[in-house]
């Protein structure tokens, strides 16, 4: 079995951490208990040697813990904060539980414990199936269990509804004038509502007709994109050229001889969400006569409140482009290209066979021949 001195506290300079050191089982251990406690520290010494001590004897697979693997998981890449938010109630849930006792019963019963009665088999599959998965491959690439063998529930294909040229002209004129550029935007160059949202000015270039879309979503890829007609006279009829491209507002405070002196502030934008656009987007939606239901909710007061939820969402709107991409030009290959995706299957998905009657419709709107009503702000 080797060697066993045990492992000590000590400190180190420059930190008030805690850190392990020693020997146990033939294994030198040099690590931080991440606490500056001593008892804390001291607590963590007991157990990390006995863990290593069950491991000489029983093997890792025998000892490690569901926790242990989480650290590991989260330590060897930066994860975002959708995916952390996703494992905080994993974690809580297995805990220490060693990873040899996590089976399919077990995650049956995390997932009745931790998600709500009648949860669909795809929020089953994001909240609990996938991120266990996750975890479980990290920990058997590094021998501490076997390969994840976890059912996946059955999900229906998701649908993708798209609007026809005039079900978007329609919902541009409707909405407020600082959210009729982002709907242009999108609708024309294809991308994702969280990336239109956060374009700065200096990657677009309006006399060139391009800009740059950072593809946060794909490992931090750029992707030149063609910018039409539509988009140009969109652009242009914002009363500003620094700073984020989409504001809040188009203007803000005035000065006493009447300038603006402040201009709306820029979105926040989330990895996971679109910003601060949905109660925009759902008052254009009704207003343009966009299909949708009204919906009763209980404020925190106990007032009831109606809602109107369009059925369409924001990233519709890259589900169009692709559709009437496709339309126009019948071409695979060119759309996965202008769009940044990585394969065709995610082509296929989004591209719907629109009828070829439209085909004159979406180049008017796209060559900017469609009345939106964008006019000059400035």
């Amino acid at each position: 079995m080797g060697k066993h001195t045990g492992l000590r506290v000590v400190t180190r300079s420059g930190t008030d951490k805690w850190y392990l050191r020693g020997n146990v089982a033939g294994q030198n251990v040099y690590e931080s208990t991440g606490t500056a406690d001593r008892a804390a520290a001291e607590a963590i010494r007991i157990h990390r040697e006995k863990q290593i001590l069950d491991a000489s004897i029983f093997g890792e697979k025998a000892v490690v813990t569901f926790a242990h693997a989480l650290d590991s998981y989260l330590e060897v890449k930066e994860r975002s904060a959708h995916t952390k938010a996703l494992l905080k109630p994993l974690l809580e849930h297995f805990g220490t539980t060693k990873l040899a006792r996590i089976d399919q019963v077990a995650v049956d019963e995390a997932c009745k414990k931790l998600l709500p009665p009648g949860s669909s088999p795809a929020w089953k599959l994001r909240a609990v199936i996938a991120p266990m998965n996750a975890v479980l491959e990290h920990a058997a690439r590094r021998g501490w269990c076997s390969r994840p063998a976890l059912e996946k529930p059955t999900v229906p294909p998701p649908k993708t509804p798209f609007l026809l040229p005039e079900q978007a002209t329609a919902l541009v004129r409707a909405a407020a004038p600082h959210l009729r550029p982002v709907l242009v935007f999108i609708l024309a160059v294809g991308c994702r509502p969280s990336e239109a949202l956060g374009l700065p000015w200096s990657s677009v270039d309006l006399d060139g007709a391009h800009a740059i879309i950072d593809l946060g979503k794909t490992g931090g890829r750029e992707l030149p994109v063609a910018l039409r007609p539509v988009v140009v006279q969109a652009l242009k009829s914002l009363p500003h050229r620094v700073g984020p491209v989409f504001r809040t507002r188009l203007q803000d405070k005035r000065a006493m001889d009447g300038t603006t002196i402040e201009l709306g502030e820029g979105y926040r934008v989330k990895r996971e969400g679109v910003g601060r656009i949905n109660t925009a987007w759902q008052s254009a939606c009704r207003r343009a006569g966009l299909p949708g239901e009204w919906r009763e909710y209980r404020s925190k007061r106990g007032k009831m409140t109606r809602v109107f939820k369009p059925t369409h969402v924001p990233y519709c709107l890259r589900h169009t482009f692709a559709t009437w991409h496709y339309c126009v030009h019948r071409d695979m290959q060119m759309l996965r290209d202008e769009v940044g995706w990585t394969t065709i299957r995610m082509v296929e998905r989004y591209a719907k066979r629109m009828s070829p009657k439209h085909r004159e419709a979406v180049i008017d709107w796209w060559e900017g021949r469609v009345d939106l009503g964008l006019g000059n702000s400035g």
